[in-house]
């Protein structure tokens, strides 16, 4: 079921995808239908600088994280016509889980800022950024819409501020599995021989409910229960590549509350915790 969702999902942004919500180029706010974008700016200092992509929502309406679960379309991002710039590196804020007759994604509502951190070519140069981002916007129904932005870093307005605290307060952390905190995956444990997944043992503030968010590689898709009583919560592996083989890398993004950690666990071709 999952499969059937994600290519009904595709199958109906690509059609809409003839009519785009909006497609202007702008050094400020891109108006659209149902929508607003911009790239802002913040502070350039010894040849790295941070940016920002903002995107603000009419009420009702949300858009993707990077990976979108079920159903949606996340942002894609090309940066091809950018000068003077050695990397960029997006960081993602934490989602919300939502679900709809679509099944279950992963979204901001309202508005997102996601800080991207830019390394210069020349530290004696300016940085200019130019991107061309396309994203999904819903509500009862997803339109894809796009936009050309520009922006030089370090002039103007500079909302370094605003990117930092997004850094420090809504990016998840990045931690180890077993990390001490009050909001922390614990371990990873392995169900029978028979189960796909496996189980990722929690801690959480007292008083909130946590959700996990699991990412594989390519081609690979896993789905979550809510968490038990005892802050348990069963991760389904639902499909992968028929040639899997050997260990893959499977991100883990803990939610709870205002706070949010990352972590990394290594699975085998069938999906258990090595």
């Amino acid at each position: 079921m999952v499969f059937h969702f994600r290519i009904l999902s595709a199958f109906f942004c690509l059609s809409l995808g003839l009519v785009p919500a909006f497609s202007q180029d702008s050094q400020g706010w891109v108006q659209g239908l149902h929508s607003r974008v911009q790239l802002v700016s913040g502070d350039k200092e010894a040849g790295r600088a941070l940016a920002g992509i903002e995107i603000a929502l009419d009420p009702g309406f949300k858009t993707y994280w990077r990976d979108p679960g079920e159903s949606g379309l996340p942002p894609r991002f090309d940066w091809s016509g950018s000068e003077n710039v050695k990397s960029l590196d997006i960081r993602w804020p934490a989602p919300s889980r939502s679900q709809d007759a679509a099944g279950i994604s992963y979204v901001y509502h309202d508005s997102v800022l996601l800080p991207v951190i830019v390394e210069a070519e020349d530290p004696a140069k300016p940085i200019r950024l130019s991107l061309s981002i396309e994203y999904g916007i819903c509500k009862d129904i997803c339109i894809p819409a796009n936009a050309k932005l520009e922006r030089v870093l370090g002039t103007g307005p500079s909302r370094q501020s605003d990117i930092a605290a997004v850094l420090s307060s809504k990016v998840p952390r990045v931690q180890a599995i077993g990390a001490n905190g009050d909001l922390s995956i614990l371990a990873a444990e392995s169900g029978s021989q028979a189960e796909s997944g496996f189980t990722a043992v929690l801690r959480a503030p007292a008083g909130l409910s946590p959700t996990l968010f699991v990412e594989g590689p390519e081609g690979w898709y896993f789905s979550t229960a809510h968490p038990d009583d005892q802050n348990r919560i069963a991760v389904t592996l639902d499909e992968k590549p028929k040639d899997a083989a050997g260990d893959v890398s499977v991100r883990l993004t803990l939610v709870a509350g205002e706070k949010s950690v990352e972590s990394v666990v290594r699975l085998d071709a069938s999906g258990k915790p090595r």
